[in-house]
């Protein structure tokens, strides 16, 4: 498939992730963070991109995370050429998720970004349990390496990629049960961004870690695809990420 065919669908599959994720944040600006929240939160990400992911993955890269595309392309599944593109395409379709969902919320009565602060990431004051820099960094650091892991296993064989789309979904689910109380559940820079561009402020200041630890997680595990799981699987699937056409 062509470039800008491809570039298209990660920007929709980004916009709708990031709208639909972090809805249950910035719509429910009355709940508080508790455990019922924190699960609808997760599961939206989860089913999110479970969606997408069924939509796109036969005839697109369903990426939809900077840290996955680095992640591929550190294990010598993806075209160093592509990957600029790719990043770019995912930041401006999660702005554009954000914007539409700010909008949506906006029509509230009493309806403020700063108060709801759209499923926002931070560390310290700004993260949901008070966490401080080091336990969020290592907390983001650790699940985008789960996360970007379990993408490339599951993407190493046809039989693997047919049920890919649940796995991704589910582990995209717990890792976000994890995170949520952490860091509002990032692991995706792209996700991140969008939100923090509108909130402003304190969201811009903190940013920097949520593109910083999911990039090192994701060119952890795949220099770790690369050195150690795909022995075997280089001669029969190179170069290609999950349901790259």
């Amino acid at each position: 498939m062509k470039l800008g065919m491809r570039l298209g669908i990660e920007a929709a599959g980004s916009a709708w992730l990031v709208f639909a994720g972090c809805a249950s944040a910035a719509i429910n600006v009355s709940v508080p963070m508790q455990g019922r929240s924190v699960f609808e939160m997760a599961a939206a990400f989860g089913l999110a991109l479970c969606v997408a992911t069924f939509a796109a993955g036969r005839i697109a890269s369903a990426h939809f995370n900077p840290a996955v595309t680095i992640g591929y392309t550190v294990a010598g599944r993806f075209p160093v050429r592509d990957v600029a593109p790719y990043i770019a395409t995912q930041t401006i379709g999660a702005i554009a998720g954000a914007a539409l969902l700010a909008f949506v919320a906006g029509g509230r009565p009493g309806f403020a970004v700063t108060v709801s602060e759209l499923g926002a990431n931070g560390y310290g004051e700004h993260s949901p349990g008070e966490y401080a820099l080091h336990a969020v960094f290592a907390v983001e650091c650790a699940l985008s390496f789960a996360f970007v892991a379990m993408h490339l296993i599951m993407s190493v064989s046809p039989r693997r990629r047919a049920s890919a789309p649940v796995a991704l979904g589910a582990c995209l689910t717990v890792i976000c049960l994890i995170a949520i109380p952490v860091s509002n559940g990032g692991i995706n820079p792209a996700r991140s961004t969008g939100p923090a561009l509108f909130v402003g402020d304190w969201a811009l200041d903190q940013l920097w870690l949520f593109w910083a630890a999911p990039m090192v997680g994701g060119i952890s595990a795949g220099l770790c695809h690369r050195f150690v799981c795909q022995r075997r699987a280089n001669t029969r699937h190179s170069g290609r990420s999950y349901g790259n056409a």
